[in-house]
Protein backbone atom coordinates (compact mmCIF):
# COMPACT_ATOMS: atom_id res chain seq x y z
CA UNK A 1 0.00 0.00 0.00
CA UNK A 2 1.14 3.57 -0.68
CA UNK A 3 0.98 4.37 3.05
CA UNK A 4 3.91 1.99 3.57
CA UNK A 5 6.15 3.62 0.99
CA UNK A 6 9.21 5.60 1.92
CA UNK A 7 9.92 8.74 -0.09
CA UNK A 8 13.56 9.75 -0.37
CA UNK A 9 13.64 13.57 -0.53
CA UNK A 10 16.95 14.92 -1.84
CA UNK A 11 17.99 18.54 -1.23
CA UNK A 12 21.14 20.62 -1.42
CA UNK A 13 23.48 20.06 -4.35
CA UNK A 14 26.69 21.81 -5.40
CA UNK A 15 25.08 24.66 -7.33
CA UNK A 16 24.59 28.36 -6.59
CA UNK A 17 20.95 27.67 -5.70
CA UNK A 18 21.81 25.26 -2.87
CA UNK A 19 20.14 27.32 -0.13
CA UNK A 20 16.91 27.59 -2.12
CA UNK A 21 17.03 23.84 -2.69
CA UNK A 22 17.41 23.15 1.02
CA UNK A 23 14.36 25.28 1.77
CA UNK A 24 12.31 23.67 -1.01
CA UNK A 25 13.29 20.18 0.17
CA UNK A 26 12.25 21.00 3.72
CA UNK A 27 8.79 22.10 2.57
CA UNK A 28 8.41 19.04 0.34
CA UNK A 29 9.37 16.71 3.20
CA UNK A 30 6.97 18.46 5.56
CA UNK A 31 4.16 18.27 3.00
CA UNK A 32 4.65 14.56 2.37
CA UNK A 33 4.57 13.87 6.10
CA UNK A 34 1.41 15.96 6.49
CA UNK A 35 -0.27 13.95 3.73
CA UNK A 36 -0.24 10.99 6.13
CA UNK A 37 0.52 8.58 3.30
CA UNK A 38 4.28 8.15 3.39
CA UNK A 39 7.38 7.77 5.47
CA UNK A 40 9.94 10.42 4.53
CA UNK A 41 13.70 9.98 4.40
CA UNK A 42 15.28 13.45 4.09
CA UNK A 43 18.83 13.58 2.78
CA UNK A 44 21.06 16.58 2.08
CA UNK A 45 23.65 15.92 -0.60
CA UNK A 46 26.40 17.77 -2.44
CA UNK A 47 26.70 15.36 -5.32
CA UNK A 48 25.93 11.67 -5.17
CA UNK A 49 27.15 8.56 -6.98
CA UNK A 50 25.01 5.58 -7.88
CA UNK A 51 26.61 3.48 -5.15
CA UNK A 52 25.93 6.20 -2.57
CA UNK A 53 22.36 6.66 -3.79
CA UNK A 54 21.71 2.92 -3.60
CA UNK A 55 22.43 3.01 0.13
CA UNK A 56 19.73 5.63 0.76
CA UNK A 57 16.37 4.15 1.70
CA UNK A 58 13.37 5.06 -0.41
CA UNK A 59 10.80 3.51 -2.73
CA UNK A 60 10.38 6.74 -4.69
CA UNK A 61 12.96 9.53 -5.02
CA UNK A 62 11.80 13.15 -4.88
CA UNK A 63 14.75 15.35 -5.96
CA UNK A 64 14.39 19.01 -5.03
CA UNK A 65 17.67 20.39 -6.33
CA UNK A 66 17.94 23.61 -8.32
CA UNK A 67 20.79 24.55 -10.65
CA UNK A 68 23.03 22.95 -13.23
CA UNK A 69 24.00 19.66 -11.55
CA UNK A 70 20.74 18.96 -9.75
CA UNK A 71 18.34 20.16 -12.42
CA UNK A 72 20.33 20.01 -15.64
CA UNK A 73 20.56 16.29 -16.38
CA UNK A 74 23.51 15.01 -14.37
CA UNK A 75 21.51 13.98 -11.31
CA UNK A 76 18.74 12.70 -13.56
CA UNK A 77 21.18 10.34 -15.30
CA UNK A 78 22.12 8.93 -11.90
CA UNK A 79 18.45 8.55 -10.98
CA UNK A 80 17.75 6.74 -14.25
CA UNK A 81 20.57 4.29 -13.60
CA UNK A 82 19.34 3.78 -10.03
CA UNK A 83 16.10 2.38 -11.41
CA UNK A 84 13.71 3.58 -8.73
CA UNK A 85 10.77 5.82 -9.67
CA UNK A 86 11.62 9.50 -9.29
CA UNK A 87 9.66 12.71 -9.49
CA UNK A 88 10.49 15.01 -12.39
CA UNK A 89 11.89 14.95 -15.89
CA UNK A 90 14.41 12.51 -17.29
CA UNK A 91 17.96 13.50 -18.15
CA UNK A 92 17.34 14.44 -21.78
CA UNK A 93 14.51 16.87 -21.00
CA UNK A 94 16.33 18.25 -17.96
CA UNK A 95 19.46 18.94 -19.98
CA UNK A 96 17.52 20.72 -22.74
CA UNK A 97 15.46 22.81 -20.31
CA UNK A 98 18.53 23.96 -18.36
CA UNK A 99 20.04 25.17 -21.65
CA UNK A 100 18.11 28.35 -22.43
CA UNK A 101 19.41 28.45 -26.00
CA UNK A 102 18.31 24.87 -26.69
CA UNK A 103 14.91 25.68 -25.19
CA UNK A 104 14.59 28.68 -27.50
CA UNK A 105 15.34 26.59 -30.59
CA UNK A 106 12.70 24.04 -29.63
CA UNK A 107 10.20 26.83 -28.89
CA UNK A 108 10.77 28.44 -32.28
CA UNK A 109 10.16 25.12 -34.03
CA UNK A 110 6.82 24.97 -32.20
CA UNK A 111 5.92 28.50 -33.32
CA UNK A 112 6.38 29.98 -29.83
CA UNK A 113 7.78 33.52 -29.74
CA UNK A 114 11.02 33.92 -27.83
CA UNK A 115 13.49 36.84 -27.78
CA UNK A 116 16.46 36.73 -30.15
CA UNK A 117 19.65 35.87 -28.27
CA UNK A 118 23.40 36.18 -28.72
CA UNK A 119 26.27 34.56 -26.86
CA UNK A 120 28.31 37.07 -24.85
CA UNK A 121 31.85 37.38 -26.23
CA UNK A 122 34.05 39.08 -23.64
CA UNK A 123 36.63 39.80 -26.36
CA UNK A 124 34.15 42.02 -28.22
CA UNK A 125 33.34 45.31 -26.43
CA UNK A 126 30.34 46.09 -28.65
CA UNK A 127 26.78 45.07 -27.77
CA UNK A 128 25.13 43.06 -30.57
CA UNK A 129 21.64 44.35 -29.70
CA UNK A 130 20.13 47.78 -29.06
CA UNK A 131 19.93 48.72 -25.39
CA UNK A 132 18.33 47.90 -23.01
CA UNK A 133 19.36 44.25 -22.85
CA UNK A 134 19.49 41.40 -20.36
CA UNK A 135 22.69 39.43 -19.80
CA UNK A 136 22.20 36.08 -18.07
CA UNK A 137 23.85 32.67 -17.82
CA UNK A 138 22.71 30.05 -20.30
CA UNK A 139 22.69 27.31 -17.65
CA UNK A 140 21.46 28.84 -14.38
CA UNK A 141 18.14 29.54 -12.70
CA UNK A 142 16.74 31.88 -10.02
CA UNK A 143 18.16 34.80 -12.05
CA UNK A 144 21.65 33.89 -10.79
CA UNK A 145 24.18 36.10 -12.58
CA UNK A 146 21.57 38.28 -14.29
CA UNK A 147 22.45 41.83 -15.39
CA UNK A 148 20.04 44.48 -16.67
CA UNK A 149 21.92 46.80 -19.03
CA UNK A 150 20.39 50.16 -19.91
CA UNK A 151 23.42 52.28 -20.86
CA UNK A 152 26.81 51.83 -22.50
CA UNK A 153 28.41 52.35 -19.09
CA UNK A 154 26.27 49.54 -17.64
CA UNK A 155 27.29 47.34 -20.58
CA UNK A 156 31.00 47.85 -20.01
CA UNK A 157 30.63 47.42 -16.23
CA UNK A 158 28.66 44.17 -16.62
CA UNK A 159 31.25 42.72 -19.02
CA UNK A 160 34.04 43.69 -16.63
CA UNK A 161 32.25 42.14 -13.64
CA UNK A 162 31.56 38.89 -15.49
CA UNK A 163 35.17 38.65 -16.62
CA UNK A 164 36.49 39.28 -13.11
CA UNK A 165 34.12 36.70 -11.60
CA UNK A 166 35.31 34.07 -14.05
CA UNK A 167 38.95 34.84 -13.30
CA UNK A 168 38.34 34.55 -9.53
CA UNK A 169 36.36 31.31 -9.81
CA UNK A 170 38.20 28.06 -9.00
CA UNK A 171 39.64 26.35 -12.06
CA UNK A 172 37.27 23.74 -13.43
CA UNK A 173 34.24 25.11 -11.58
CA UNK A 174 30.95 25.88 -13.29
CA UNK A 175 31.42 29.58 -12.53
CA UNK A 176 34.79 29.64 -14.30
CA UNK A 177 33.31 28.36 -17.55
CA UNK A 178 29.86 29.95 -17.30
CA UNK A 179 28.42 30.93 -20.69
CA UNK A 180 26.30 34.09 -20.86
CA UNK A 181 23.65 35.13 -23.35
CA UNK A 182 22.30 38.54 -24.34
CA UNK A 183 18.69 39.22 -25.24
CA UNK A 184 16.45 42.29 -25.52
CA UNK A 185 14.85 43.55 -22.33
CA UNK A 186 11.16 43.28 -23.10
CA UNK A 187 8.97 45.85 -21.40
CA UNK A 188 5.66 44.44 -20.26
CA UNK A 189 3.99 42.08 -17.83
CA UNK A 190 5.74 39.03 -16.39
CA UNK A 191 3.62 35.87 -16.49
CA UNK A 192 4.35 32.37 -15.28
CA UNK A 193 2.53 29.09 -15.90
CA UNK A 194 2.96 26.18 -13.51
CA UNK A 195 2.59 22.67 -14.90
CA UNK A 196 1.52 19.57 -13.01
CA UNK A 197 1.28 16.26 -14.87
CA UNK A 198 0.86 17.94 -18.25
CA UNK A 199 -1.82 20.41 -17.17
CA UNK A 200 -1.47 24.16 -16.76
CA UNK A 201 -2.15 25.72 -13.37
CA UNK A 202 -3.64 29.22 -13.06
CA UNK A 203 -1.45 31.93 -14.58
CA UNK A 204 0.37 34.21 -12.15
CA UNK A 205 1.36 37.76 -13.00
CA UNK A 206 4.45 38.93 -11.12
CA UNK A 207 5.10 42.59 -10.33
CA UNK A 208 8.33 43.17 -8.43
CA UNK A 209 8.49 46.49 -6.59
CA UNK A 210 12.09 46.91 -7.76
CA UNK A 211 11.00 46.35 -11.36
CA UNK A 212 13.02 43.14 -11.62
CA UNK A 213 11.97 39.73 -10.32
CA UNK A 214 15.51 38.76 -9.40
CA UNK A 215 16.98 36.52 -6.69
CA UNK A 216 16.36 39.14 -3.99
CA UNK A 217 12.74 39.65 -5.03
CA UNK A 218 12.12 35.90 -5.17
CA UNK A 219 13.62 34.85 -1.87
CA UNK A 220 14.36 37.82 0.40
CA UNK A 221 12.01 40.72 -0.32
CA UNK A 222 8.32 40.80 0.61
CA UNK A 223 7.17 43.61 -1.69
CA UNK A 224 6.47 41.59 -4.84
CA UNK A 225 2.83 41.46 -5.95
CA UNK A 226 1.39 38.21 -7.31
CA UNK A 227 -1.91 38.24 -9.20
CA UNK A 228 -3.61 34.89 -9.80
CA UNK A 229 -5.64 34.58 -13.01
CA UNK A 230 -4.86 38.18 -14.05
CA UNK A 231 -7.02 40.06 -16.53
CA UNK A 232 -5.31 39.61 -19.90
CA UNK A 233 -6.10 40.60 -23.50
CA UNK A 234 -8.47 38.26 -25.32
CA UNK A 235 -6.89 34.92 -26.15
CA UNK A 236 -3.63 35.50 -24.28
CA UNK A 237 -4.35 33.21 -21.33
CA UNK A 238 -5.40 30.31 -23.57
CA UNK A 239 -2.39 30.82 -25.84
CA UNK A 240 0.15 31.01 -23.01
CA UNK A 241 -1.29 27.94 -21.30
CA UNK A 242 -1.34 25.97 -24.55
CA UNK A 243 2.21 26.99 -25.45
CA UNK A 244 3.45 25.94 -22.01
CA UNK A 245 1.83 22.52 -22.28
CA UNK A 246 3.01 22.07 -25.87
CA UNK A 247 6.60 23.03 -25.12
CA UNK A 248 6.76 20.76 -22.08
CA UNK A 249 5.34 17.88 -24.09
CA UNK A 250 7.75 18.39 -26.98
CA UNK A 251 10.75 18.59 -24.66
CA UNK A 252 9.66 15.62 -22.56
CA UNK A 253 9.24 17.70 -19.40
CA UNK A 254 7.11 15.54 -17.10
CA UNK A 255 5.37 15.63 -13.72
CA UNK A 256 6.09 19.28 -12.91
CA UNK A 257 7.49 22.42 -14.48
CA UNK A 258 7.05 26.14 -14.91
CA UNK A 259 7.21 28.30 -18.04
CA UNK A 260 8.00 32.02 -17.82
CA UNK A 261 6.86 34.69 -20.29
CA UNK A 262 6.93 38.45 -20.86
CA UNK A 263 3.75 39.93 -22.35
CA UNK A 264 4.48 43.08 -24.37
CA UNK A 265 2.17 45.99 -25.14
CA UNK A 266 1.23 44.49 -28.51
CA UNK A 267 -0.09 41.34 -26.85
CA UNK A 268 2.80 39.03 -27.78
CA UNK A 269 3.84 36.61 -25.04
CA UNK A 270 7.59 35.97 -25.26
CA UNK A 271 8.87 32.73 -23.76
CA UNK A 272 11.87 33.27 -21.50
CA UNK A 273 12.53 29.76 -20.18
CA UNK A 274 11.05 26.56 -18.79
CA UNK A 275 12.05 25.06 -15.43
CA UNK A 276 11.90 21.35 -14.63
CA UNK A 277 12.33 21.66 -10.84
CA UNK A 278 10.69 24.95 -9.88
CA UNK A 279 10.86 26.25 -6.33
CA UNK A 280 8.77 24.56 -3.64
CA UNK A 281 9.09 27.02 -0.76
CA UNK A 282 6.09 28.44 1.07
CA UNK A 283 5.90 31.36 -1.36
CA UNK A 284 7.06 29.67 -4.58
CA UNK A 285 5.00 30.05 -7.72
CA UNK A 286 3.88 26.48 -8.49
CA UNK A 287 2.56 25.81 -4.95
CA UNK A 288 0.93 29.25 -5.03
CA UNK A 289 -0.90 28.47 -8.29
CA UNK A 290 -1.91 25.04 -7.01
CA UNK A 291 -3.38 26.56 -3.83
CA UNK A 292 -5.44 28.91 -6.00
CA UNK A 293 -6.95 25.79 -7.55
CA UNK A 294 -7.63 24.32 -4.10
CA UNK A 295 -4.61 21.99 -4.03
CA UNK A 296 -2.58 22.40 -0.84
CA UNK A 297 1.06 21.34 -0.56
CA UNK A 298 0.44 17.89 0.99
CA UNK A 299 -1.91 16.92 -1.83
CA UNK A 300 0.37 18.48 -4.46
CA UNK A 301 3.47 16.61 -3.33
CA UNK A 302 1.58 13.35 -2.86
CA UNK A 303 0.19 13.69 -6.38
CA UNK A 304 3.71 14.05 -7.76
CA UNK A 305 4.73 10.84 -6.00
CA UNK A 306 1.68 9.12 -7.47
CA UNK A 307 2.52 10.16 -11.04
CA UNK A 308 6.13 9.08 -10.56
CA UNK A 309 4.87 5.63 -9.54
CA UNK A 310 2.44 5.59 -12.45
CA UNK A 311 5.23 6.34 -14.92
CA UNK A 312 7.61 3.73 -13.50
CA UNK A 313 8.36 1.02 -16.11
CA UNK A 314 7.05 -1.73 -13.82
CA UNK A 315 4.99 -1.87 -10.65
CA UNK A 316 7.20 -1.03 -7.69
CA UNK A 317 6.35 -2.79 -4.42
CA UNK A 318 6.98 -0.95 -1.17
CA UNK A 319 10.29 -1.89 0.45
Amino acid sequence: MSSERTILVLGGGPDAERQVSLTSARFVGDALEKSGRFRVNRQTIDTVSNSQLARLEGDVIFPVLHGGWGEGGQLQEILERDGRPFVGSGSRAARAAMDKLATKMIALREGIATPVSHILDLRDPSCPLPLPVIIKPVHEGSTIGLHVVTTKEHWLAARRQIGEEQLRAPAGSAAASRVYMIEPKIAGRELTVGLIDGEALPIIEIAAASGLYDYEAKYHRSDTTYTLDPALPAGVAHRVNQQSVTLAGTMGVRHLGRADFMLDAAGTAWLLEINTIPGFTDHSLVPMAARHRGIEMPELCATLVDVALRDAPTAIPAR
